[in-house]
């Protein structure tokens, strides 16, 4: 079976004393975090940033990292793949948020409160554990639905 391996991350940043996170709505209407295949030569680290900065449009460093999750997905063509996926905490250092529209419908700076509250009710169920570890990581409450 084929494996593919990605990475992306959990993006935030600061505006004095409000903190935001980087929300995307992926083609399936569903929440999701910026992620994306390994190219030859990449680190994972450098793979996350490139990812973000191609479906987000923001620049970042990474923090450090967060979790690797594993799943399987169907692929039409090619058959069953087994997927890696590396996920870092990621500040936002600038750029401006563009959704990159082949791979996402919209990008979207929320408060904690509100992400986590996305990613519960529209988010994939395994990036759950890769959010509550940003929360943590970032001294984030999580509302009514932790």
């Amino acid at each position: 079976m084929l494996k593919e391996i990605s990475a992306g991350g959990v993006v935030f940043r600061r505006r004095g004393e409000q903190l935001d996170l980087l929300i995307i709505e992926d083609r399936y209407m569903k929440i999701s975090l910026p992620k994306g295949k390994q190219e030859p030569g990449e680190t994972m680290e450098q793979t996350a940033l490139r990812e973000v900065k191609e479906e987000t449009g923001i620049d970042g460093r990474v923090v450090e990292p967060l979790e690797v999750i594993y799943y399987q997905y169907y692929h039409p063509q090619i058959g069953p793949i087994n997927k890696e996926v590396h996920y870092y905490l990621v500040e936002a250092l600038g750029g401006e948020l563009t959704p990159q529209i082949e791979e996402i419908n919209k990008v979207t700076w929320m408060e904690p409160d509100r992400a986590w509250a996305v990613q519960m009710s529209s988010g994939y169920e395994n990036n759950h554990s890769v959010m509550d570890k940003a929360f943590t990581l970032l001294n984030l409450k999580k509302g009514n639905l932790s």
